[in-house]
């Protein structure tokens, strides 16, 4: 069964409908250069503590630095990072010895064969690897929330070179998602303007979107 994240929760009502429709994890955005679902730490922290045993509540970071993730994890209380750029203090061995029974997520902006070659290079350090569409060589960094596809071919190359979980994003929705399951295969899925409309998640949208993963997930 393929997991649903959904991402770019901002309250605990979001959080609540989306593990309603079969969500197993929820993205909660913590400070970022660009992109949308930016909440606060407090808000984070909130949603967080709602949600049940059994459904994983990943804080999605900027930071480069393992101390200031280590804070912000501790603050926030949710039980997965996602590190949306690269580190440059610290290793990933380093914050999951810090941070013990925490689930440490990379994501890999998907641009061409060398994100092939940085995947491959920490999949022995992480415990699992987002693919996403951004590109952190902007002066504003784009970290997630592009709603742009990219090459699924790449990421099914990814999928198939590592030994741990990999899930897929970057422009998902309910018309594509089908192809994108069948063609990648990951573990899960992330999404989030998909399912919205005017930024708030959109219950007729969610629906469906659980709906089409189900069905790839029968063929």
């Amino acid at each position: 069964m393929t997991r649903v994240k959904i991402c770019c929760i901002s309250s605990i009502e979001e959080a609540s409908l989306a593990i309603r429709y079969g969500a197993s994890a929820i993205g909660l955005v913590s400070n970022m250069p660009s992109g949308p679902g930016v909440i606060t730490e407090d808000e984070i922290e909130l949603i967080s503590l709602s949600v049940p045993p059994g459904i994983s509540t990943f804080l999605l970071t900027s930071s480069q630095n393992i101390e200031e993730i280590i804070t912000q994890q501790k603050k926030c209380k949710t039980n997965t990072i996602q590190i949306c750029d690269h580190l440059v203090s610290g290793t990933h061995e380093q914050l999951k010895e810090a941070l013990p029974g925490i689930k440490i997520v990379q994501v890999v902006h998907v641009t061409d064969e060398n994100s092939l070659v940085e995947a491959i290079a920490i999949s022995n350090s992480v415990d699992a690897i987002l693919l996403d569409s951004g590109n952190k060589k902007l002066t504003v960094k784009e970290l997630g929330g592009t709603g742009r596809t990219h090459n699924w071919e790449i990421s099914r190359k990814i999928r198939e070179s590592v030994k741990i979980p990999i899930f897929l994003a970057g422009g998902l929705n309910p018309d594509n998602i089908f192809d994108a399951i069948r063609l990648v295969n990951p573990f899960g899925v992330d999404i989030c303007s998909g399912v919205r409309t005017s930024r708030k998640l959109d219950e007729s949208k969610l629906k469906l979107f659980l709906e089409k993963v189900r069905e790839a997930d029968k063929t």
